[in-house]
């Protein structure tokens, strides 16, 4: 079964190439383009795709806004495109319920990877990448918060929240399950009940979920 994907970006020679080497692969298929994010909206609203790649920078409605609408309407994941590695508005976008991002010069195959990773349900970005990214922008937006929410972290087990905590510094479940002493599958089990219970999509939303609350606190690994 093919992953549907719609490419979106203003640039018609970026989106023609993106375009070109997704639709080379033999279980990708690219089913729409779309040179702003009302096309990009109403692409995926049309065709339903697995994945959708979202210029964050576009004339009207932007990736963010469109990233907004696309993943409260759908399922459809969602990737965003951005010219750098800490563009200021990328934490937004992950905030908005993108599974990741990319950046515009990124090599064929890691595309083609990254495509991949997002159909399958995982976030994009590596854990260190991503425990970096969102500590940076959770510093420089959030105002301090001197404990915990305990009302949005209620539904979690203690060791789930402490899951949740080790998953906010980067960990991945092997180091997890070291950390914690107990096996990779247990680990496994926890991170999907913390999805599930917080509503979240990906390790993404809740390393930003873990910051907001104020369970993981920028530059503390206690």
């Amino acid at each position: 079964m093919s992953v549907r994907i719609v490419v979106a970006d203003d640039q018609e020679l970026v989106r023609a190439g993106f375009s070109m080497i997704l639709d080379a692969q033999p279980d990708f298929e690219v089913v729409a383009e779309a040179g702003n994010g009302t096309e990009a909206v109403e692409a995926v609203r049309t065709h339903r795709p697995d994945v959708v790649l979202l210029d964050i920078r576009m004339p009207g409605m932007d990736g963010i806004q469109a990233a907004r609408v696309i993943c409260a309407e759908t399922g459809t994941r969602v990737i965003i495109l951005t010219t750098f590695d800490l563009d200021e508005y990328v934490f937004e976008a992950l905030r908005a319920g993108a599974s990741g991002f990319l950046l515009k010069d990124v090599r064929r195959a890691d595309l083609v990877h990254a495509v991949r990773v997002v159909a399958a349900g995982e976030s994009l970005l590596a854990p260190s990448i991503t425990s970096k990214l969102i500590a940076r922008f959770t510093t420089e937006t959030a105002q301090p918060r001197p404990a915990p929410s305990t009302e949005r972290l209620a539904a979690l087990t203690g060791r789930e929240q402490e899951t949740l905590k080790l998953i906010s510094r980067g960990m991945a479940n092997v180091e997890i399950a070291e950390a914690m002493v107990i096996s990779e599958h247990t680990v496994k089990t926890h991170v999907s009940n913390v999805l599930t219970k917080l509503g979240l999509r990906d390790r993404i939303q809740a390393v930003i979920v873990a910051y907001e609350t104020g369970l993981a606190v920028p530059g503390r690994s206690d």
